[in-house]
């Protein structure tokens, strides 16, 4: 990536165009001249550049951002990271981790989330901090079901979703006291993703993200690696209506019982439980990879919307319509699939938004596109399905984690009514094979027209997180949320994650809260 240029992307693509855009007036998205070659033509064209892609991509090892050495220690230096011009990013601090989410009181003190848990298989503490003037933390808050992946403030009380991944998930409301209460328990974040960032509505409710147990509705090996399989066995993902299976099977090892070799599973049941085709999943709250609400008091559960991957990020655009940012398919375990890019998505209630059987309004059952070299193709699980799914408002990059976001609204910020949203970066060669570094940044979002561009990204000559290319900028965004005057961006950094075959390697107390702002504004 050249240096201090924002890369411009116009929907999804093997490339990225790259211009230069100001608040003022947007960069164009640069486009070559097809010239007057017939359709017919640039459609083969198309065909065989993408084979010959397919063939070098098939051949190449993998090169992911954590797909490195971990440095002894991390440098934080903020004029590493490329804005636009009138832009200036500041560190706030340093030394957290794990940290997932940033809110803010009434009077504007920020208030940090540490996790507490990891991919990886590290448990820590998970805490809620204040971070005071004088650059001390006060801790507000600790407790259990780890990882706490999301934060909201509203009403003088704080809305944390624990992630569960043992004991299951939870959402609580802490006072600023740090008195706990349980809102809603037990939900089914036993596996690969848990309960995530609640945020508060005008309705009374408290919104929030629940993912799924597996990758793409299968349990294989795979969970095995991320470590819960074993934990519990009997885990498996749950609809959130009553769904009929087509009665597709997958083979797999057996990491439970190896010396009983290969088993065969189907969807939405247990490990090593086939399915028939015409079965009938009954449908249950809570469920899998939804968009779930409960009452700011407390109450019954109650479904917004479903088949949803791991909605990560939500936030309220100015118009008060509700966004997610949706985790994609892997290129793992039994039913792996392939160019699968972050959805974006504005939420209409009552919807099934085509997990696991399409990706951003497209079926699984186009090969062409979806099917992992060297494997076989996804299928379709579902013998029937809720609605035809819609198309995102965006689509963000393939295995880029794009996580926690938040909306402009002020016009000393700029950018007004686009989202910000903070990608985690890829985690290869554990979910698929990446050509490059995806993600590590911060880009924004044009809602309307689904144009993406980037609005903070490392300095280099290419695009990763620091400890890989060099430098003292981010590593791994998370979260993005602006203070209440609207004037500042917070984003809240990780920390250093390299990856394996066997997994990731997270590193305590390298996480860091950074800070834009607009030049001559503190």
């Amino acid at each position: 990536m050249p240096k201090g240029l924002p890369s411009v992307v116009a929907g999804p693509a093997l490339s990225q165009d790259r211009a230069f855009s100001s608040p003022a007036s947007p960069a164009p998205v640069s486009r070559r001249s097809a010239g007057r070659t017939k359709p017919g033509a640039l459609l083969a064209l198309a065909a065989l550049g993408l084979s010959l892609l397919t063939g070098c991509f098939a051949l190449r090892p993998s090169n992911g951002g954590g797909q490195t050495a971990s440095l002894p220690g991390r440098t934080v230096r903020a004029a590493d990271v490329a804005l636009p011009r009138g832009y200036r990013l500041e560190v706030v601090a340093t030394g957290f981790t794990f940290p997932t989410a940033v809110a803010f009181d009434e009077a504007g003190r920020a208030y940090v989330l540490e996790a507490g848990y990891s991919y990886g298989e590290v448990f820590t503490i998970p805490r809620l901090l204040r971070l005071e003037q004088d650059g001390s933390r006060h801790e507000v808050a600790r407790g259990e079901h780890a990882p706490w992946n999301g934060l909201d403030y509203a009403g003088g009380a704080f809305y944390i979703a624990q992630g569960g991944e043992v004991g299951g998930g939870r959402i609580i409301k802490v006072t600023p006291d740090g008195q706990i209460t349980p809102l809603v328990q037990n939900l089914p974040s036993l596996g690969d993703h848990h309960t995530n960032r609640p945020v508060v509505g005008r309705d009374g409710y408290v919104y929030f993200g629940q993912g799924t147990a597996t990758n793409s509705g299968v349990v294989g090996e795979d969970n095995a690696d991320f470590g819960w399989l074993k934990r519990h066995p009997q885990f498996h993902d749950v609809p959130c209506q009553d769904i009929t299976l087509a009665g597709r099977n997958y083979q797999s090892g057996n990491p439970l019982a190896p010396e009983r070799g290969p088993v065969v599973t189907g969807a939405f049941l247990p490990f090593g439980t086939p399915s028939a085709p015409g079965q009938v999943v009954p449908g249950a709250l809570p469920c899998s990879g939804a968009i779930l609400r409960v009452p700011i008091a407390g109450g019954p559960l109650e479904l917004v919307a479903w088949g949803l991957r791991n909605p990560f990020g939500l936030a309220w655009s100015p118009d008060g319509a509700l966004y997610v940012a949706e985790n994609s398919y892997d290129v793992r375990g039994s039913r792996p699939v392939f160019g699968a890019g972050d959805p974006l998505w504005r939420v209409t209630p009552g919807t099934w938004y085509g997990w696991p059987d399409y990706h951003a309004g497209r079926p699984l059952t186009d090969a062409d596109h979806f099917t992992a070299p060297g494997r076989p193709p996804p299928g379709q699980l579902l013998a029937r399905h809720p609605n035809a799914p819609p198309r995102p408002a965006a689509l963000l990059g393939v295995h880029s984690s794009s996580n926690g976001l938040d909306f402009s609204r002020s016009a000393r910020f700029g950018y007004v009514n686009e989202a910000f949203v903070a990608q985690f970066g890829d985690l290869a060669p554990g979910v698929g094979k990446v050509s490059g570094p995806v993600g590590y940044k911060i880009v924004r979002v044009n809602v309307e027209s689904g144009r993406v561009e980037d609005f903070a990204v490392n300095r280099g000559d290419t695009n990763g997180p620091a400890s890989k290319i060099g430098g003292g900028g981010f590593e791994r965004p998370l979260d993005a949320r602006f203070n209440p005057a609207g004037d500042a961006l917070y984003i809240v950094d990780f920390g250093i994650m390299t990856t394996t075959e066997k997994g990731p390697v997270p590193r305590p107390g390298t996480g860091v809260l950074w800070r834009v702002v607009r030049e001559g504004e503190s």
